[in-house]
């Protein structure tokens, strides 16, 4: 079982008290009717679904009920740290000197 770190609680919990809300760090285009089908097609699915590192978005849902961000490794599924929702998206580099 997954243990998630909530940064408004600050407190590390069973995954089942959370729901996972997609990647993180994505911003939606200011004018959505003047894209074209493909490119409103990528904006809603097309995502980096990298090996390693990955910025994921999740909600503390049975808790505070808030929107945070989180890096999981998606290796090891551990999750490198967790983040309050509009913080800015820390550097990776920083995060692996951590380990």
């Amino acid at each position: 079982m997954l243990l998630i770190n909530c940064p408004y609680c600050e407190a590390t919990l069973p995954e089942l008290e959370f729901a996972y809300a997609g990647e993180a760090h994505i911003d939606r285009p200011a004018d959505p009717s003047a894209l074209s089908d493909e490119e409103w097609r990528d904006f809603l699915f097309i995502r980096t679904n990298a090996r390693g590192p990955h910025f994921e978005r999740w909600r503390h849902i049975h808790g505070c009920g808030r929107f945070f961000n989180a890096v999981r490794d998606t290796v090891s599924d551990r999750f490198l740290m967790t983040y309050k929702a509009g913080e800015a998206r820390p550097v990776l580099n920083a995060l692996e000197a951590a380990e």
